[in-house]
């Protein structure tokens, strides 16, 4: 059986969006008819961990069905390393995709799954903030003038994976969380991040907007890929379908569009 394809959500940067988008990744995908196991490495937070601790609740509690993961947990403490590759492994052997999550910081265990990753997403807000991460602009004509922490992780990884079995981690920048109206900030943040995207190779995708369906689908474990007639523990609106859209677009983005397609809902 071939070996599961391992994506990784990352980004030394809190507050990115790499829950949301792990989330969304793995429900669409598994709506899509693929087995995924999951492993949420931000061990504090556990955001990941809780949502599909909340969706098993709430399914439970209504009598609904929806897709679910193999989950995997990595306990916070010592020989965190070796508990991570031990899941990867087993986690590998038994799914189609493996979806990791990782923290706002730079940790031995994130770097482990960076280097493992056949694929590495990562969000960025609208803001010269999140790109200092990636890229240093210089600060009087704002031209990108070298890679920054995060772009030197990744660059580290790839290195690391090419060297072992010599195959290149694919690398998606998101621009996740974009405001609703165009600015002349964006403009110019989407001038840098295309500059730095040809100096160190990553791709630029389309992440999810600061929608709020998406936080209050939360607390039930639910994306807009499980609404349906069956599930629908909010008030459907036309603005679930741009939602819905905005998942697509999404998993085609990183190449996952195979399995982007989830059941239609009413309001479509």
């Amino acid at each position: 059986m071939p070996q599961a394809s391992v994506i990784v959500v990352g980004n030394e940067k809190g507050g990115a969006g790499k829950s949301t988008i792990a989330i969304h990744t793995a429900v669409a995908l598994l709506h899509g008819g693929a087995r995924v196991a999951v492993i949420d490495l931000d061990l504090r937070q556990q955001s990941m961990a809780h949502f599909f601790a909340n969706r098993r609740a709430w399914l439970a509690a209504n009598g609904a069905q929806a897709p679910m993961p193999a989950e995997y947990a990595v306990a916070v403490g010592e020989d965190a390393d070796r508990r991570f590759a031990d899941a990867f492994a087993e986690a590998r052997e038994t799914a189609d995709f493996v979806l990791i999550d990782t923290p706002g910081s730079d940790t031995a265990v994130s770097r482990a799954a960076h280097a493992r990753a056949d694929l590495i997403v990562t969000p960025m807000n609208d803001s010269f903030v999140d790109f200092d991460m990636l890229g240093v602009v210089d600060p009087v004509t704002l031209e990108v003038t070298r890679h920054s922490l995060y772009a030197d992780t990744v660059w580290d990884c790839r290195k690391q994976r090419a060297a072992v079995d010599r195959k290149m981690i694919d690398w998606v920048v998101l621009r996740n969380r974009l405001a609703p109206t165009e600015a002349r900030n964006r403009k110019r943040l989407d001038e840098r991040v295309q500059a730095l995207s040809r100096k160190v190779g990553f791709r630029v995708g389309p992440g999810l907007r600061d929608r709020v369906i998406y936080r209050e689908l939360f607390p039930f474990g639910l994306t807009i890929a499980d609404l349906s007639p069956a599930i629908r523990p909010v008030a459907m609106s036309l603005q679930h379908v741009a939602a819905r859209q905005e998942l697509r677009a999404l998993m085609s983005a990183l190449g996952l569009s195979g399995f982007a397609e989830v059941e239609s809902i009413a309001a479509e």
